[in-house]
């Protein structure tokens, strides 16, 4: 006899991964507006008051799914700039590449994890995440003006700048003002430009 699907056995880790699941899916198709604790947990099969032992509110759920998107890209940062002996340039493109990637794949919950992150309410743990997402640009910068490949300067001002123009891409695709394939095909001359400017050489 098949048990009921409102009472579906999710162990305690596998329900806050179940929910978080069928969030992101509700998010890429429907948007953030139509997210509700009571819809995932009847689109998941158990009981309406389950989510509540992962998550308070919406607002709690909201947070989760920015945090789990940051934890992603941070992975996906680190292991772009990790190769050893790459110039400075070659590590720029790969990290360009894992963000933008990351962008075209998932443009709903990167516009998610930017408007919790200048939430005041968002908890530490996303701050946390946010930083280390940054960190990882600022380090390779720190580490290139230590070899002389680039100008010296605040390493932080220089990743801003670094990081708004790679973001300004990934909200054009999402504007559907530029083609993904299209960015991605010209991403190494993108990061060229960006470390040399326009004047001509």
């Amino acid at each position: 006899m098949s048990s009921s699907p409102s009472h579906r056995p999710y162990h305690h880790g596998d329900l806050r991964a179940a929910l978080l699941k069928s969030a992101e899916r509700t998010l890429r198709e429907k948007g953030v507006g139509a997210l509700s604790l009571r819809e995932l947990a009847r689109d998941i099969g158990v009981s309406h008051a389950a989510p509540g032992r992962h998550f308070k509110d919406k607002q709690a759920l909201l947070d989760a799914l920015a945090l789990d998107g940051y934890e992603r890209l941070n992975r996906a940062l680190d292991s772009a700039v990790e190769g050893p002996g790459l110039a400075f340039e070659e590590r720029m493109t790969a990290l360009a590449r894992a963000y933008l990637g990351f962008a075209v794949e998932n443009p709903e919950l990167l516009e998610l994890m930017f408007a919790r992150k200048h939430d005041p309410a968002s908890p530490d743990r996303l701050a946390t995440a946010v930083d280390h997402s940054l960190g990882s640009i600022t380090r390779m910068i720190a580490e290139a003006q230590e070899q002389g490949e680039i100008v010296a300067g605040d390493p932080e001002r220089i990743t801003m700048i670094a990081a708004a123009n790679l973001h300004g891409l990934a909200a054009l695709i999402a504007a559907c003002a530029l083609d993904a394939e299209e960015a991605m095909t010209g991403l190494d001359e993108h990061v060229h430009l960006l470390l040399n400017g326009l004047r001509p050489r």
